[in-house]
């Protein structure tokens, strides 16, 4: 009797991702889905779909795997801080780890021939095959037929014939498709991840400026609250409160002190629940406003803070001077 063929398949949840999975499902090809955490992307929609397609789903964290090629990609960013070539080369050398390890046929995604032009023509579709180390065992059903046969297809393992020749940004022929299988229920195309929006992109940049050191909890903390960065040496040497430094500051030091100040009740808990080490919280004392979560610094920042919570606090306008107190809690 003839082993089983085994597809290990990235799967994101997007509607390319699942046809993808449906295209070897439909010749009989055993399917294991597979999602790459970061701080970036997740597996919530992955789940939703692996339920809906009734294949089993592994969920890897390559969080801190990841953070070197943010910090320093090889194939240089797209049009924000994002390095999707080498992060689509990362998940996928990771995949063929595991389809070696385990004895996985090949490894399959939902990219498409021209989609993204950043990261998915021909050349950058070359690249993360060779630098995954899966020449010949990468297939992408959707556009299999204007791509080289993979080993699989050469040994009949996978028939290309029933496999797609789909290019270009269109979606027109996966949404139909989609129809045709009878699939409904799946997310509208995105915007991309976090890292290609404008904002995010440089608050992320200012982090990676001043902290060299930064974790995964760090990047966690960028969508969250207002961040502004403080001199910690001119202060020190002014022994004066120094000026803010903007956002997207042109200046050439490193900051050395952080402050985030949430803009809401539930980012207010957020700071509360990740301090931790030598991290300050500075909380207002019986009346409404931010609480501002201090990482390095001292009494001089400390009186910063308070400033820029009375700053970004309308309530603190009509309190008397004797009313406006805060508290000093250092993290355990």
């Amino acid at each position: 009797m003839p082993k089983q063929v085994e597809a290990l398949v990235l799967l994101s949840g997007g509607l390319d991702s699942i046809l993808a999975v449906k295209l070897l499902l439909e010749q009989g090809i055993e399917v294991q889905a597979i999602n790459f955490r970061t701080n970036f992307c997740g597996p919530s929609k992955a789940r939703k779909a692996a339920e809906m397609l009734g294949v089993k789903l592994r969920e890897v964290n390559i969080r801190e795997e990841f953070l070197p090629i943010l910090k320093n990609p090889r194939h240089g960013y797209g049009v924000g801080l994002n390095p999707c070539i080498d992060c689509h080369a990362l998940m996928l050398k990771k995949a063929g780890e595991i389809m070696r390890a385990e004895g996985f046929d090949l490894v399959a995604t939902g990219e498409v021939l021209g989609e993204r032009p950043m990261s998915q023509h021909k050349q950058a579709l070359d690249i993360v095959e060779k630098d995954a180390d899966l020449k010949g065992y990468l297939l992408r059903p959707l556009s299999a037929k204007l791509l080289e046969p993979t080993i699989a297809e050469q040994s009949s393992l996978v028939d290309r014939e029933k496999l797609l020749t789909i290019s270009g940004r269109s979606r027109k022929t996966q949404m139909a498709l989609a129809a045709q299988y009878g699939l409904k229920d799946y997310p509208s195309p995105a915007g991309g991840c976090a890292l290609t929006q404008k904002d995010f992109a440089m608050r992320l940049e200012e982090l990676m400026d001043n902290k060299s050191d930064f974790t995964p909890e760090d990047v966690d903390l960028v969508a969250v609250g207002r961040h502004f960065w403080l001199e910690k040496e001119t202060l020190r040497q002014d022994q004066r409160i120094n000026k803010l430094l903007p956002e997207r500051s042109e200046a050439k030091s490193k900051a050395s002190v952080q402050i985030i100040l949430g803009r809401s009740q539930e980012e207010n808990e957020i700071l509360v629940s990740v301090a931790k080490g030598s991290d300050i919280l500075i909380v207002p004392d019986g009346w409404p406003g931010p609480t501002a979560l201090m990482r390095g610094g001292g009494d001089l920042e400390i009186e910063r803070a308070k400033e820029l919570i009375l700053q970004f606090s309308p309530k603190a306008k009509s309190l008397k001077p004797e009313e406006i107190r805060f508290k000093i809690i250092k993290a355990v």
